[in-house]
């Protein structure tokens, strides 16, 4: 059977809330500040998708049998594949767009 597809940020503040009950109250505010991929509402959409990027990166590379199967497919050694993931964890989604002000006049 096909994986599930991973939750948007909002069921999974749900998830998390819910896997609290009986612990306390948890406000949303208090678990933006412990988990950093929920966001928070000056993050740009750039800083959000890097997040998005690095965690699944991690992930690819915390998972050794997932590491080993993206080995196989592109016919790489799993140290090498290894290591191109990591170096993509430096800038995945490429360097930031410039803050510079726009002129809408």
């Amino acid at each position: 059977p096909p994986s599930p597809s991973p939750p948007n940020p909002i069921e999974l503040i749900i998830i998390i809330i819910m896997s609290n009950l009986g612990h306390g109250n948890i406000s949303v505010d208090q678990l933006k500040a412990r988990y950093i991929g929920t966001g928070h509402a000056d993050m740009s959409k750039h800083e959000w998708a890097t997040n998005i990027h690095r965690d699944t990166l991690a992930s690819h590379v915390g998972h050794y049998d997932l590491l080993s199967y993206f080995a196989v497919a592109q016919n790489d050694s799993i140290g090498r594949v290894r290591a191109q993931m990591l170096e993509k964890m430096i800038e995945p989604c490429g360097p930031p767009p410039s803050s510079k002000p726009t002129d809408k006049n």
